[in-house]
């Protein structure tokens, strides 16, 4: 994968005023750096199972890796198609309950938080309390083009329930293998969203890490706090992709505004964009510093986000309380949010009949197996209210 986005770089560079060409440097020097990683390729597991050794090691050297064209054409394509269904049901205003034409938006009759939006080109979590205020810093918000709307769509909450397409992702069998590889056989669900950044419009994340519990266990290490699948619909770019700071998952949690004032701007020393493919996927240590420009660019980026954790990091302890309401995370409340597991395998088995299913160690530890039906569909309105936030 070696898209040439010349006029994206230039383009965004051009928002950055007396600072352009520092940006413009910036990304192209990114993007080389990104290019020069030993951390690409398709997945592959050894003749016991395990994931690739190779892979493996480089994953815990850098904190990701790029799976390469995990998800099919076809798979694409009907993601493509449920965002489209999706986009004509969301609310005419922001986080309004009706559509254009007055029809129940998205979402409208949930409970758990479905849709976010934001100010076109905007950062709305750097430098608030929001998410325990681990965006410490506020990303530059570019001038939108005239005529661009005020406020876009940034983020699909529980997406899963939205969307078939993406939960037949969830389902997939190597990806699934790859989180029993690195979070053992009984691993846990955490929390899925759709990642929306239209191009002139799609909004800044500011710089952060995703881990909160356990900072100050006795028992961290640089896997505590889980990963992030990152499933990318119309790949990424040094413009509109996330950018992340390659091993900083070990070195526990980092004072953003210190490296700031180290590199002299927002542009921190050492960052790497991701880049990717239509159908690659990245696994993402939650660890890792990272964060994304407004989309500035012409390129959209739809992001599949989806992440797992380690058992013995979620049962018994106590949420954070950012993807949902802090609670203590018991067996049966594990085992309830487990189900969308379940449902994602045989809503794929469905769709992909000649593919060997993911087995599931919990659920053949009990004895349970789940169908994707009518029942299901109503099973998991609002299932991110369970999700599990450490």
């Amino acid at each position: 994968m070696n898209q040439d986005i010349t006029k994206s770089i230039n383009a965004c560079a051009a928002h950055y005023g007396e600072h352009a060409e520092q940006m413009k440097s910036y990304l192209l020097n990114g993007q080389a750096q990104a290019y020069k990683m030993n951390n690409r390729g398709p997945i592959k597991f050894d003749e016991s199972g395990a994931l690739a050794k190779d892979i493996l090691a480089a994953y815990q050297q850098c904190g990701f890796y790029i799976f390469e064209n995990v998800l099919s054409e076809a798979e694409l394509d009907d993601v493509k198609a449920d965002l489209a269904q999706m986009r004509s049901t969301f609310s005419a205003e922001p986080y309004g309950k009706t559509t254009a034409d007055g029809k129940p938006a998205l979402g409208a009759d949930n409970i758990a938080p479905s849709l976010i939006w934001s100010k076109s080109l905007g950062d709305p979590l750097g430098g608030t309390a929001i998410a325990n205020g681990r965006h410490q810093v506020k990303l530059f918000e570019p001038t939108a083009a005239k005529g661009s709307p005020e406020y876009a769509p940034f983020v699909l909450l529980g997406s899963l329930q939205f969307s078939e397409a993406c939960l037949r992702i969830y389902g997939h069998p190597q990806l699934l293998r790859v989180a029993e590889c690195i979070n053992g056989a009984d691993f846990a669900p955490f929390h899925e969203c759709l990642f929306i950044k239209d191009p002139g419009v799609g909004a800044a994340v500011s710089w952060h890490q995703d881990g909160d519990t356990h900072w100050n266990s006795q028992h961290f290490d640089d896997g505590i706090h889980g990963f992030n699948f990152m499933a990318q619909v119309y790949g990424s770019t040094a413009v509109n992709g996330v950018w992340v700071l390659p091993g900083s998952h070990k070195t526990g949690k980092i004072d953003i505004k210190n490296l700031i004032e180290a590199s002299g701007s927002e542009r921190i020393e050492g960052l790497v964009p991701l880049l990717c493919g239509p159908g690659d996927v990245v696994i993402c240590n939650r660890q890792l510093l990272h964060g994304s420009f407004a989309n500035t660019c012409f390129e959209p980026r739809v992001t599949v986000n989806f992440g797992f954790h380690r058992r013995s990091s979620v049962l018994g302890v106590m949420g954070a309380g950012m993807h949902s309401e802090a609670q203590e995370y018991t067996e049966a409340l594990i085992d309830e949010r487990s189900k969308v597991i379940g449902y994602a395998i045989d809503a794929r088995q469905q769709k992909y009949p000649d593919e060997t299913p993911y087995q599931y160690q919990p659920f053949i530890d009990k004895g349970v197996q789940y169908t994707w039906d009518q029942h299901a569909k109503k099973d998991i309105k609002d299932y991110n209210l369970r999700d599990l936030s450490i």
